[in-house]
C-alpha cells in the first residue's frame, strides 16, 4: 500500500472519529444541513450512530506510534498474510492426508481465487481477536474449511454462517436466532462465539488438533474416543482416535490450507495482496431500514451489502435490536452523508401478530395486502397457513406505520402447518438413497412442502435422517398415507409402524431400506375403507405393525 493510501485512510478514520466524538446539535449538521447522525455517546435518541469498528482502538485517528491496534504501521509485514504466518503457532500435523489434501486445493486454483477474494473482508478482524485473546493465527484460515468464507453457507445439518455453528451450539454461545437475524451469519458475533468456543475446547484437551476434532464432531465424541484408546493403551492423540471421515481429514485440510499459506510459490499458487488494516466500521440505527435502501444509502451493491451484513433474515434492519451494521470506510462516509439528506421513509415494512390460526389469504383481506406479496416477503409456501401466535411482516400503510417493537424483534416467531381439512402427521427416517424427491412421491406432498415442513434448504438426506410429514388422509383409503397400513389402531392414540421397502441396489441387502413413521390421533376407520386399504396394501410395501410394537417404539421416541 502506498503512504498515499495509508494518509487518506487516516483522513478517513479521523472524518469518522469526529463525527462520533463531536456532538451535532439536533436536526443540523456541521454546515448546517439537516443530519440523521449523532453521537453514540452523546447520551441523546439519535437516529443513527456512526462508530469505528472495534478493531481501532478510539482515539486511533491521533496516529500516536504507541497506539494499540496500529502494529500494522510499525511491524514488518506487508500485508494480511505476513502477519497471520508471524502468528503460526500449532504443532504441524504430516501425513498422507495432508498431502493429499494439499494436492486437492493447489490444484483448483479457481477455487482458492474464490475463497480468498471472500476471506479480505473478515480476515483482518479475525486476526486482531486473535491476537487479542493470544490464539494461534491458524484459527484464522478455518473458515477456509468451514465455509470457504462464506458467511450465507448452511449446511445439510442445519449448521450456518461463516463459522458454521449448528443451532443449539449457537444459542449456547448466545447467537441471536430468530424470525428477523441470525447471529450465526453475524460477522462480529460468530467470531467472537467461535473464538471462545476453539478456547473452552483447547482448556478442555489441552491439544489444539484435538479441540479442532471437537469443534467439527463434538466435544462428547472426541472424549469418548480418547477414553476408548486409553482402555486399549493406545495412544490419544489426534492421528490416533477413530473418528468419522469428514472429522479425519478436517485437521488435514486446515494444515493443507496453512502449508500453501506459508509457502504459496511452492504450490504454484499466487496470493493476492490483502491490506493490513481495518475492511469495516459499524454504523448503528435506532430506526427501521430497508435492506435495500441501506446499500443504496451507502453507494453498495446489495450482493456487496449481505457479504458484511449476512445476518438479517428480512428485508428491513430493525433499530429495536441496536444492529451493527458493517460498512468498507469509504462507504460508511457516503452512507452518512447520503443518509444526512435523504428525506424519504427509510422502511417499506413493519410486522403484525397474528392471535388465531389464519389462512394467507383471509389474513391478506383484512389488512388489504396483497396474499403473494405477503407470501413473498415471509417465505410461506402455498398450502400453509399462520399458526396462533406467528408473526409476519407487511407492508406499512394506513393504521400499520410503526417502526417494529423491540418485543417483537427479540422474540417475534412465525409457525406454519399445512392448510388441509384432514391430515396426520408422520414422522419418517430417510433410507440410504432417499432425497426429498423420493420421499415427497413416496407420501403424495411435494417437495417444496417438505422442504418448508423440515426448514431444508436442499433436497440431500442422510441415512436415518428424520422428516415431519403432513399427508392428506383421502376418501375411501386410497391415498399414499393409508395404503401403509395394514392393522388399525385404536382410536385416539398414535399409529406406529414399521416399513420395510425394497430399493433397487444392486443386493438385496444393500437395496433394502427402513424407516418409522408415525402418524397423529385418528379414528378407527369403517369397515369398508379397511377393506379398501388392505386391497391397495397389495401393491404397496410390506408392513408390520401391532399395538405392543407401537407402543414400544413411540416410548423409544
Amino acid at each position: 500500500m502506498k503512504f498515499g493510501r495509508l494518509l487518506a485512510v487516516f483522513a478517513s478514520v479521523a472524518l469518522l472519529a469526529a463525527c462520533a466524538s463531536t456532538p451535532t446539535p439536533p436536526g443540523a449538521s456541521a454546515s448546517g444541513a439537516p443530519t440523521a447522525l449523532t453521537s453514540a455517546r452523546s447520551g441523546k435518541d439519535p437516529l443513527n450512530s456512526l462508530s469505528v469498528d472495534k478493531t481501532l482502538a478510539p482515539g486511533a485517528a491521533s496516529m500516536n506510534p504507541d497506539q494499540p491496534g496500529l502494529d500494522w504501521l510499525r511491524g514488518p509485514s506487508t500485508d494480511i498474510w505476513d502477519r497471520i504466518r508471524r502468528g503460526f503457532a500449532m504443532q504441524d500435523l504430516e501425513g498422507t492426508l495432508v498431502d493429499d489434501r494439499t494436492q486437492w486445493y493447489s490444484q483448483r486454483p479457481e477455487y482458492m481465487e474464490r475463497m480468498v477474494a471472500r476471506s479480505s473482508r473478515y480476515l483482518y478482524h479475525i486476526v486482531e481477536e486473535l491476537e487479542r485473546r493470544n490464539m494461534p493465527t491458524e484459527l484464522a484460515l478455518l473458515p477456509f474449511v468451514e465455509s470457504a468464507f462464506n458467511p450465507q453457507a448452511q449446511s445439510s445439518a442445519k449448521a450456518a454462517g461463516m463459522w458454521q455453528f449448528i443451532p443449539s451450539t449457537g444459542k449456547t454461545y448466545n447467537l441471536k436466532q430468530n424470525m428477523f437475524r441470525d447471529e450465526r451469519r453475524d460477522v462480529l458475533a460468530s467470531t467472537d462465539a467461535a473464538l471462545d468456543y476453539l478456547a473452552r475446547l483447547y482448556d478442555m484437551f489441552g491439544d489444539w488438533h484435538l479441540a479442532l476434532a471437537a469443534y467439527n464432531w463434538g466435544e462428547g465424541a472426541v472424549s469418548r474416543a480418547i477414553a476408548r484408546n486409553q482402555a486399549r493403551g493406545l495412544p490419544t492423540d489426534y492421528a490416533s482416535l477413530t473418528m468419522p471421515n469428514e472429522t479425519r481429514y478436517y485437521v488435514p485440510k486446515l494444515q493443507a490450507v496453512k502449508n500453501i499459506i506459508a509457502n504459496p510459490a511452492a504450490y504454484g499458487v499466487r496470493l493476492p495482496e490483502i491490506p493490513d488494516h481495518p475492511y469495516f466500521v459499524t454504523v448503528t440505527t435506532s430506526r427501521d431500514i430497508d435492506v435495500t435502501l441501506a446499500a443504496k444509502l451507502a453507494n453498495m451493491s446489495l450482493e456487496e451489502f449481505k457479504a458484511l451484513n449476512p445476518s438479517f433474515n428480512r428485508p428491513v434492519i430493525l433499530g429495536a435490536s441496536n444492529p451493527q451494521i458493517l460498512l468498507p470506510f469509504d462507504n460508511a462516509e457516503r452512507f452518512q452523508y447520503n443518509l444526512n439528506t435523504y428525506r424519504g421513509g427509510l422502511s417499506s415494512w413493519t410486522a403484525v401478530t397474528v392471535d388465531n390460526r389464519e389462512r394467507v389469504e383471509a389474513l391478506a383481506a383484512r389488512l388489504n395486502v396483497d396474499p403473494d406479496t405477503l407470501r413473498e416477503i415471509n417465505s410461506i409456501p402455498r398450502g400453509m397457513r399462520l399458526k396462533a401466535g406467528s408473526t409476519v411482516m407487511i407492508p406499512r400503510s394506513g393504521h400499520h406505520d410503526q417502526d417494529i417493537s423491540a418485543t417483537l424483534a427479540d422474540s417475534a416467531m412465525l409457525a406454519m402447518e399445512p392448510d388441509l381439512p384432514d391430515a396426520r402427521r408422520l414422522v419418517v427416517r430417510a433410507g440410504r438413497r432417499d432425497t426429498v424427491t423420493s420421499v415427497a412421491h413416496r407420501y403424495g406432498v411435494s417437495p417444496s412442502q417438505v422442504l418448508s415442513w423440515n426448514k431444508l434448504s436442499g433436497t440431500k438426506l442422510v441415512a436415518g435422517q428424520s422428516l415431519v410429514l403432513m399427508v392428506p388422509v383421502r376418501a375411501g383409503g386410497a391415498g399414499k398415507a393409508t395404503r401403509t397400513a395394514r392393522a388399525e389402531p385404536e382410536a385416539d392414540k398414535p399409529e406406529v409402524v414399521r416399513v420395510s421397502a425394497s430399493g433397487k441396489g444392486k443386493g438385496k441387502a444393500e437395496g433394502r431400506k427402513r424407516m418409522t413413521v408415525e402418524a397423529a390421533p385418528r379414528q378407527a376407520a369403517s369397515k369398508s375403507a379397511g377393506a379398501s386399504r388392505s386391497a391397495a396394501a397389495k401393491s404397496a410395501p410390506s408392513v408390520k405393525a401391532s399395538s405392543k410394537g407401537a407402543s414400544k417404539a413411540a416410548k423409544a421416541r
